[in-house]
C-alpha cells in the first residue's frame, strides 16, 4: 500500500503538527508539503516538481482563506483530490466548499476518523483503478 502524497494547508502551528502526527501514524499519508497561509499555499501549489495526491486545508488562514487555495487549485487544473479540514463545518460553508471544487468537508472536532478512513479508501480505490493524479 503506497502513502497519499499530501500538503497541508493550516496556520495553527499545534494543530499542524497533530495532524501531520496523526495522518502519518494512523492513515496511508505522508505530508510532502504545508502553508499556513493562502498566498504561500498558491505559491507552492505552483512550484514545478512539488507531487502531491491530496490537499488538506482549513478555511481561515493567517493570512487569505481556504477558499482562495481552493480556488486556486481549481483554477490551475490541478489533479488531485482536495478537501476540507474546518472548525466551521455548517451546512453553508459545506455547501460553498463543495461548489468551489472540494471533493469532501471534514469537521475538526467530530469528523478526524472519517477523514482517516477517507484517505485509506482513496489509496485502497488507487491500487484498484487509477483514481488520484498529481
Amino acid at each position: 500500500m503506497h502513502a497519499l502524497k499530501t500538503f497541508i494547508v493550516e496556520d495553527s502551528l499545534v494543530i499542524r503538527e497533530n495532524l501531520i502526527s496523526t495522518l502519518e501514524e494512523l492513515a496511508p499519508v505522508h505530508v510532502v508539503g504545508t502553508a499556513e497561509d493562502e498566498s504561500s499555499a498558491v505559491d507552492w501549489l505552483v512550484q514545478g516538481g512539488n507531487a502531491f495526491d491530496l490537499i488538506i486545508v482549513d478555511l481561515f488562514l493567517k493570512q487569505g482563506t481556504g477558499l482562495g487555495v481552493i480556488s486556486a487549485a481549481r483554477s490551475m487544473a490541478i489533479e488531485c483530490k482536495l478537501v476540507v479540514l474546518t472548525n466551521y463545518a455548517t451546512g453553508d460553508m459545506r455547501a460553498r466548499c463543495l461548489a468551489l471544487g472540494a471533493h469532501k468537508v471534514f469537521d475538526k472536532s467530530t469528523e478526524v476518523e472519517s477523514l482517516l478512513l477517507y484517505c485509506a479508501q482513496l489509496v485502497f480505490d488507487d491500487e484498484g483503478e487509477a483514481t488520484l493524479g498529481g
